[in-house]
């Protein structure tokens, strides 16, 4: 069985949950603040991706700002570093991770994001976010 959605009571595992999370000494807002911002070559970039209102909005500003040249290189260890400390600094975040037992957790989309999810349509994806999840949950599961 699987977790397909992160959406309605599986919420709190979409990387726009609102939650503090510390990254590089800064705190944000989400972990989608904290990835976004993560893009920029510059603080005027970074402070706006980073005080946008809504994950959705730091989504978009990221998409605006110049990117860093090694970002292909270094998303993926920074949505790691993210998402780790979002579940392990938010103790109830933290249990409802650990309450999705052993299932899969998919990042199923409609908006065709098959690097960090999969087409819930097609079924095609990387689902790199599942799969950071999955890891961090059994790396939470053997510090206990």
């Amino acid at each position: 069985m699987a977790i397909d959605r992160f959406r309605d009571d599986y919420r709190f595992l979409s990387n726009f949950c609102l939650c503090e999370v510390h990254y590089k000494g800064k705190i944000y807002k989400s972990v989608e603040h904290a990835y976004q911002a993560a893009k920029a070559t510059n603080e005027k970039d970074h402070d706006e991706v980073a005080n946008s209102r809504t994950p959705g909005d730091a989504k978009r500003a990221g998409r605006l700002i110049t990117c860093r040249e090694d970002w292909k290189e270094v998303q993926d260890g920074i949505m790691y570093e993210a998402v780790t400390n979002k579940f392990t600094r938010n103790l109830g975040l933290k249990k409802d991770l650990l309450a999705t037992g052993d299932e899969d957790l998919i990042e199923g989309n409609k908006h065709n994001d098959t690097y960090w999810g999969v087409n819930a349509v097609s079924g095609y994806g990387q689902n790199k976010l599942g799969k950071i999840l999955v890891r961090v949950r059994e790396e939470i599961r053997a510090g206990e």
